[in-house]
């Protein structure tokens, strides 16, 4: 049961995160969430989510590269809902380039947000209500790798690493830590990888699109936001209680090769 519950999203004003938020809210939990975007697009995420699923919604700036932030949401988050019981780490950014081109300070980046984010988030203590769900939302590549994505592909697999230790830590405490790991989905991110694969690769976004993203999933289709929003929904019910340190797929075959 979820009713009554309280979910911080990292990363949710948009794409995965906001589906993510979305399906829990659905499900009777209340969310904090958390992101960028213009102030009167949030503010109607805030308000849709609250009118349509009557729970309390709220929405943090906090930037997830800062640990101080971090504690600052979730403190912010105790106050007004008493606890955290969900916790999704969804935030990440993405940057292609060759490794011997890759600046430095875009590494540090997508390190910061992608891993670290997620590591000061886990520092929460849930085991005192003995029930929780950590959900890192990580990717394909967290298992596999891609050229041109150094930073991500490391972040995604440490990220993977983090999952199985949180839930060895957490398993005697009835807190389970899981990660989804999708294939490509047409978020913001991915649309803004499109065109600085196609400059890095020197080839066009419809090859691009055809060649390197589809190309690596048999299925030869995008994977859907509500897809995984309902993964992650199931892995925060009872009925998932003894699925835990796991890294799901959700890439339509691509980690099958």
């Amino acid at each position: 049961m979820q009713a009554g519950k309280t979910a911080i999203v990292t990363g949710s004003t948009s794409g995965i995160g906001l589906g993510i938020a979305t399906a829990l809210a659905g499900a009777g939990t209340n969310i904090m969430l958390n992101g960028f975007g213009a102030a009167d697009e949030i503010d109607k995420i805030v308000s849709d989510l609250k009118r349509q699923h009557n729970v309390g919604v709220m929405y943090s700036s906090a930037n997830i590269a800062d640990a101080d932030e971090i504690e600052d949401m979730i403190e912010q988050t105790r106050a007004e809902f008493g606890g955290v019981d969900i916790l999704v780490n969804n935030a990440g950014i993405q940057y292609v380039a060759p490794i011997e081109e890759f600046p430095v300070e875009k590494w540090n980046t997508i390190i910061a947000i992608n891993l670290s984010g997620a590591f000061h988030t886990c520092r929460l203590d849930m085991k005192k209500k003995r029930w929780g769900r950590i959900i890192n939302v990580a990717s394909a590549h967290a298992l596999v790798a891609s050229p041109l994505k150094s930073a991500y592909v490391s972040a995604k697999h440490g990220l993977a690493g983090l999952t199985k230790t949180a839930a060895l830590e957490l398993a005697e405490h009835g807190v389970t830590a899981n990660a989804i790991c999708p294939g490509y989905v047409l978020t913001p991110l991915v649309k803004k990888q499109i065109p600085e694969q196609a400059k890095a690769r020197g080839i066009s976004e419809e090859a691009v699109m055809k060649d390197v993203l589809l190309a690596a999933q048999p299925t030869k289709e995008f994977v859907e936001v509500s897809q995984i929003a309902a993964l992650a929904a199931f892995l925060c019910s009872d009925e998932a209680a003894q699925i835990t340190g796991a890294l799901l797929p959700i890439d339509g075959g691509w980690t099958a090769h």
